[in-house]
């Protein structure tokens, strides 16, 4: 049975020899970045990726295949199609089986990494709890997945546009260690600090690496969340209201909000909003890239 799911080759070469591979999302590719910028920012985290000697694995669904290690020219047709489907783990095999261009979410990235065997992503910030939860009901697929893969993820927090709080406490319901990359709160994406207590703070990654190994050999099998301070920090929460009173004039619901919350934040920010979110998003890569190498020393 074809499974739909096909390695590149460096990706393949580097999980045979139980190299360190660190998986990358595409949505912030095609929803999270203006038309075009999402490929240099996947670039960029790419190349930071393996300056800290791993190897990066950029996941999404391409003609009917659910690949791991995109080519060039499929980074720039990501970057190009806005209206590319989001994919979360729900959405991987309607995606592949109907041969749609599937941007992966946080989540979606995640299930892949459990098919695929990849034990460290990166990415720019987590889905969560969402404002107004009580009435929406409205929590993302990220906090399941987290929750059942064998993974170490490097974010800057959850997105500042949820319910952080709530999100924290659902991470600790689930049992998801939050560490703190030389830090005592959760960042809140843009802003480094300002969030709830992080379950525990670590100096360096090979101590995140130990933290890692130990949690699953003690047959915890969820993932960790790293959280990493944004080296800019920003309050836009002001931004952020306004831009959550829009997305809810618009009509826009479900998945559609982050990216519309995110687009308005670029522009009413004068793009101070896109350049540290494109920082971050390489900075969280190159982490990523040195835990998993610190971990590969360990095993």
């Amino acid at each position: 049975m074809n499974l739909k799911l096909e390695l590149s080759s460096e990706v393949a070469a580097a999980l045979d020899a139980r190299s360190p591979v660190v998986a990358l999302e595409t949505t912030i590719v095609s929803h999270g970045f203006p038309p075009g910028e999402g490929a240099k920012v996947a670039r960029e985290a790419e190349d930071r990726v393996r300056a800290a000697g791993a190897v990066p694995a950029t996941v999404g669904v391409v003609d009917g295949t659910i690949r791991v290690g995109l080519a060039e020219d499929e980074l720039d047709r990501f970057s190009q199609t806005p209206e590319a489907r989001k994919v979360g783990p729900r959405d991987l095999a309607a995606c592949a089986i109907q041969g749609a261009l599937g941007a992966t979410t946080v989540g979606g990235t995640l299930a892949v990494c459990r098919a695929a065997g990849i034990g460290f992503m990166a990415t720019g910030g987590l889905g969560g709890v969402h404002r107004g939860f009580a009435r929406s009901l409205d929590v993302s697929a990220d906090l399941a997945e987290l929750a059942r893969v064998q993974a170490l993820v490097v974010a800057s927090g959850a997105k500042s546009l949820l319910d952080v709080p709530a999100t924290a406490e659902l991470l600790e319901t689930l049992g998801i260690p939050v560490l703190g990359w030389r830090a005592d709160d959760l960042p809140l994406f843009y802003r480094a600090d300002g969030g709830p207590p992080v379950s525990a703070r670590v100096e360096s990654a090979l101590e995140a690496a130990e933290i890692a190994q130990l949690h699953w050999q003690l047959g915890r099998h969820s993932a960790l969340v790293l959280a990493r301070p944004s080296v800019v920090s920003l309050d836009v929460e002001p931004l952020i209201e306004e831009g959550l009173r829009e997305a809810e004039r618009s009509g826009a619901r479900g998945q559609a909000v982050t990216p519309f919350v995110l687009a308005y934040l670029h522009k009413a920010s004068g793009g101070r909003t896109l350049a540290v979110n494109r920082q971050l998003v390489a900075d969280n890569a190159e982490l990523a890239a040195e835990v998993a190498v610190a971990f590969a020393g360990l095993v």
